[in-house]
């Protein structure tokens, strides 16, 4: 292949792996993979002088996709030029000072303060336009509201949820896969939220790591002096240190050897020239500043060899592959296993089991295969499951490969599904971990689902298991009986119908007005009227109820619960009205205390503008934001939160 033909195949290669990372939360290559080509990439346009124009050494992130009204930063945010060689960052520096600091690895925010309080809060978007997310910022944990200075003040930052908070999250949800990949996606997801009571929740801080200059000679001098004046009015920053030619090899070291401890997510360090005038002397490129150099870490490898990839099935049929491998040690500890994500990317490395292979910690803390040095391929996709025997099957999701499998009886699903109907948000019953969920079913103890409410009659037998006895066997027995009294919402939602959250159920529940047998009855086309509630859910709904075990469980189940229907104390002098709130609010704490208000009247609150959008709430009834945009359009009335007061 010639060199023009290998620039157009990598720029497309790498610009695909972007958009399923950032986009799609879909890893289709390893960190390591990427920066490899991504490094022939560069090579390649310096040999040959050719740089396409979506090339991803020119182009900064992609265009952000989601409804928040978005807005043009003033100045470009430009990447930064990297290495992976110390050496590199000395000659980089030559005989001036530099800082050193973490390169945090979360979502970038600008925020602009004006007579001493936050006015805006923007991502970096593509680097020239940006998502405005105000709301989400007045709640991140650490983020002053109020500061001392009065001027106008434009600081740049990492928005970050820590690994503690990350893994907190993850074990609230029962359902393999869908937890939270890594901290970077959990915090996008969290700060670019529509309702920043959801944000609140996951305790998301905010490090700042630069500030536009204020015109204050001292302190626009170095970055050390934007870093004290920052921390001076209660912002914290990123943790930085003085640094030079001579030593900066020990300086890399002082935070390599933190990275093993560190409860945040970092992707490797920055190094800037601490007299900002100097480093703004020296220009920039088309896509990098000269003030700045990122340096990632040399991954630490080892060969290993490959013993066998393990199957994991989970509740909903996907079929997760693990490594296993001779046990090695990276970055201090023993790792043994790694996880491979997809089939396509088995495919990718050509793995077969006996295969030499290298594995790293992907930044120094997720451990990932790198590469195969044998490439056999050999490596069977198992064509029945692991935990029932029956069938599997290839699916393609986004040119991404994945192994299902399509058995309802699938002991693996059994698990998964009595996990998610004991879980906070179902059922709500204490004490039932997986491993005693998995015990009671290898038993017989549990079966369907209503034997939940039936393991009394094997008191004798579970007090005599291992790790149980008399109080142990009482509570669980007391969280089972305390679950009769129960609403319909979360039986439904723990029945674990595809694509059925708990939001869903709450308005399944709603427009049925509580009423189970008309939900069982109603066909596709009325969910699919329900606002939230499209085509593919609403089948997924029918085709649950159509199935005589899933009616006959229910039915079973209902004889053990009773169902307390929420009681309507307000007149419901809003029901058949369906609203969109947008903007900020003066006469309530939140939107979730006008949305509460609208739904215990009777109305809907739905997150975009339809045409079946009764009204759209935006103080700012002239604004030209997208929502408002979507109503004239649709001929959807724009109210005041005083003109809905009125209604």
């Amino acid at each position: 292949m010639d060199k023009t033909s290998r620039i157009k195949e990598l720029v497309k290669l790498l610009n695909e792996a972007s958009k399923a990372y950032y986009q799609q939360d879909t890893e289709i290559m390893s960190n390591f993979e990427y920066d490899a080509l991504y490094d022939e990439l560069v090579s390649l346009e310096e040999e040959t002088g050719l740089v396409l124009s979506n090339s991803p050494t020119v182009n900064v992130g992609y265009e952000v996709i989601s409804e928040l009204p978005k807005e043009a930063h003033p100045s470009p945010m430009l990447s930064l030029d990297k290495t992976k060689d110390v050496s590199a960052l000395a000659d980089w520096l030559t005989d001036k000072d530099g800082v050193l600091s973490w390169k945090m690895d979360g979502l970038t925010v600008v925020l602009t303060y004006a007579d001493g309080e936050l006015k805006k809060a923007v991502t970096r978007g593509n680097g020239e336009i940006g998502e405005v997310i105000t709301n989400n910022a007045l709640v991140f944990a650490n983020l002053p509201r109020k500061v001392s200075y009065k001027g106008q003040l434009i600081i740049r930052g990492e928005a970050i949820i820590t690994y503690s908070e990350f893994e907190r999250i993850n074990a609230t949800i029962p359902d393999a896969e869908a937890k939270y990949k890594n901290p970077r996606n959990l915090c996008s997801g969290t700060v670019r939220q529509l309702n920043n009571h959801v944000t609140a929740g996951r305790n998301v801080n905010f490090f700042a790591f630069n500030m536009l200059d204020i015109g204050d000679a001292d302190v626009d001098a170095t970055v050390n002096s934007k870093f004290d004046f920052l921390e001076s009015l209660g912002f914290q920053v990123v943790e930085h240190v003085d640094c030079n030619a001579k030593d900066i090899s020990d300086k890399v070291k002082f935070f390599a050897d933190k990275i093993a401890t560190n409860d945040f997510p970092s992707d490797g360090l920055v190094l800037s020239f601490d007299d900002i005038a100097y480093g703004r002397s020296l220009g920039r490129t088309a896509k990098f500043p000269r003030d700045s150099i990122a340096f990632k870490w040399a991954d630490e490898e080892a060969e290993t060899i490959l013993r066998e990839v393990e199957w994991s099935p989970s509740r909903t049929g996907l079929i997760n592959p693990v490594a296993i491998f001779d046990t090695v040690s990276l970055e201090g500890t023993l790792v043994s296993r790694a996880s491979i994500h997809n089939v396509s990317i088995c495919k990718q490395l050509k793995l077969g089991i006996g295969d030499t292979i290298k594995v790293y910690k992907a930044n120094m803390i997720i451990p990932q295969i790198s590469e195969n040095l044998t490439g056999s391929g050999t490596l069977v996709i198992p064509d029945t499951c692991p935990a029932c025997g029956k069938n599997t099957e290839l699916r393609a999701d986004n040119d991404v490969e994945t192994l299902y499998c399509p058995n309802l009886d699938c002991p693996a699903k059994s698990v998964k599904l009595f996990s998610h109907f004991v879980s906070r948000n179902a059922m709500n019953i204490d004490g039932m971990s997986e491993a005693t969920l998995s015990k009671f079913i290898d038993m017989g103890y549990l079966v369907e689902l209503y034997d939940i409410y039936r393991l009394e009659e094997y008191k004798d037998k579970i007090v005599e298991l291992e790790g149980f006895g008399e109080k142990s066997y009482e509570n669980i027995i007391k969280a089972v009986n305390q679950s009769r009294n129960t609403d319909l919402v979360r039986l439904l939602y723990g029945l674990g119908i595809l694509n059925v959250g708990n939001a869903t159920a709450k308005l399944i529940v709603k427009h049925f007005d509580y009423d189970i047998e008309a939900i069982i009855a109603a066909p596709a086309e009325e969910f699919a009227q329900i606002e939230g509630i499209g085509d593919v859910i609403a089948e997924n709904i029918v085709n649950y109820f159509a199935q005589d075990n899933n009616i006959r469980v229910l039915r079973e189940l209902l004889k053990e619960v009773t169902l307390v229907k929420e009681e309507k104390s307000l007149e419901q002098d809003l029901a058949g009205k369906t609203f969109v709130i947008t903007g900020s609010l003066n006469s309530f704490a939140n939107r979730d205390e006008l949305k509460a208000l609208i739904e215990d009247r009777g109305g809907k609150v739905a997150g975009s503008v339809s045409a079946k959008t009764s009204y759209l709430i935006n103080n700012d009834v002239n604004s030209s934001s997208s929502k408002n945009k979507k109503a004239k359009s649709l001929g959807v009335p724009i109210i005041s939160e005083e003109d809905f007061l009125k209604l």
